[in-house]
């Protein structure tokens, strides 16, 4: 038998299963105090959903479950799907099935949270799992453009609170960054394959977009007039809107990053960034990142996804959301050494009477977390284990507390 986790996954020791405990509390209590509900889903959704989510390279990356049985033996045999579901690899595919299945239920507009588990069958790297957590948070039923402020502002109370240092939150707009395009001289029949291109803008620069755009054919003119735009980066959106010729279409925007700037108050930053376009092609509106200063990476996205819902209920209902990518918080609150106990731990030690040793412990457990052991043989291993394992002290069940 193997001891050790499947290549992806982790096991936690007790007290990096506290910190993620308490991080999840944190922001489970602080979407609840801003009237969003939660919901739970399961981990297994239909293949043919997963399939047909628009989820981008994430449908790469689906952990497929094989049929069972005669199910199974019939597909082998004349050569068919072998597979009938998958394990979820984020959270808003099965939210917006979820809602299609119970919106008699909901109340309008639907504000919900999701803190649950997802899959992902990639290379796993820091911060980077094949199982990991997202914290979501969404708005289903609102079409205006204060959703997303809210979304915004909540989902940033959340990292204020738990303290992960200094953040940005860009912001950008898929349907201005199409606009823009458009204005550039790329066709709009085109414009999903040169969106996939200009998302490498961190990994390939500028000259490897404007490379990557040529070996595809696109019209030497509209690659050049987007490379000019790169090259003085970062664009205001003033500079947008002047070369779309339409400022209506970045008005929604705009409203966004101003409210957004006035509920910051200096304790972020809101950026507008041109060059934001997140991946999964769900998106139809306004996208949005966190980038972490001591992370160097983003650590929570979203964005509008207006059409999502409608693949299941035939009508286009507005959805929009923000997920905190768990893992990477935790990551970065593990670097600082955050504590996360709100009450000491120490051990009760006793040699036979467990009685007497747990009506102390009773006694303690008021003001610290108390466990109890039993006298060994080696008491300086078990003190050195007591003390990396995050306890504060210790005590003899007829004795006074000794703080390491």
């Amino acid at each position: 038998m193997k001891i050790k986790c499947i290549k992806g996954t982790r096991d936690y020791l007790p007290q990096e299963a506290e910190l993620r405990e308490k991080v999840q509390q944190t922001i489970l209590d602080i979407y609840r105090e801003n009237g969003y509900q939660r919901i739970m889903t399961p981990a297994v959704e239909d293949i043919e959903n997963l399939d047909k989510s628009d989820g981008g390279d994430n449908l790469n990356l689906i952990f497929r479950i094989l049929k069972r049985g005669e199910k199974l033996e019939k597909a082998l045999e004349n050569g068919g799907e072998l597979c009938d579901m998958g394990l979820r690899y984020d959270l808003t595919l099965p939210l917006t099935r979820y809602f299609s299945a119970n919106r008699q239920n909901l109340a309008m507009p639907f504000k919900c949270i999701q803190i649950d588990k997802v899959y992902r069958a990639e290379n796993p790297q820091k911060g980077r799992l094949r199982e990991f957590m997202q914290c979501d948070i969404d708005v289903i039923g609102d079409a205006g453009c204060e959703c997303e402020t809210e979304l915004i502002a909540v989902t940033a109370k959340a990292l204020l609170t738990l303290d992960i240092g200094e953040f940005t939150v860009r912001i950008n707009d898929r349907a201005v960054l199409n606009a823009l395009l458009l204005a550039l001289g790329f066709a709009e029949d085109t414009l999903t394959s040169v969106c996939v291109s200009f998302d490498k803008l961190d990994k390939i620069g500028a000259e490897g977009v404007a490379a990557e755009l040529t070996e595809k054919g696109f019209p030497t003119k509209a690659i050049d007039g987007l490379s000019e735009l790169l090259s003085n980066l970062p664009l205001t959106l003033d500079k947008v809107s002047e070369i779309i010729g339409d400022p209506s279409r970045t008005e929604g925007l705009a409203k966004i990053i101003g409210n957004s700037r006035a509920i910051a108050k200096g304790r972020y930053k809101i950026e507008f960034d041109i060059s934001l376009v997140r991946g999964q092609g769900y998106y139809t509106g306004t996208v949005f990142e966190v980038r972490s200063e001591n992370f160097g990476s983003s650590v929570a996205g979203g964005g509008r996804y207006d059409k999502l819902v409608g693949k299941f209920t035939g009508e286009d209902i507005p959805a929009c959301g923000f997920s905190i990518g768990f893992e990477r918080i935790f990551s970065i609150l593990s670097d600082m050494g955050r504590s996360c106990a709100a009450k000491k731990k120490i051990a009760l030690i006793y040699d036979e009477d467990f009685m007497a040793a747990y009506e102390k412990a009773e006694e303690l457990r008021g003001e610290l977390d108390v466990s109890l052991y039993k006298k060994p043989k080696k008491m300086k291993s078990l003190l050195d284990r007591l003390q990396s394992g995050g306890f504060a002290g210790f005590a003899y069940a007829d004795g006074e507390i000794r703080w390491f």
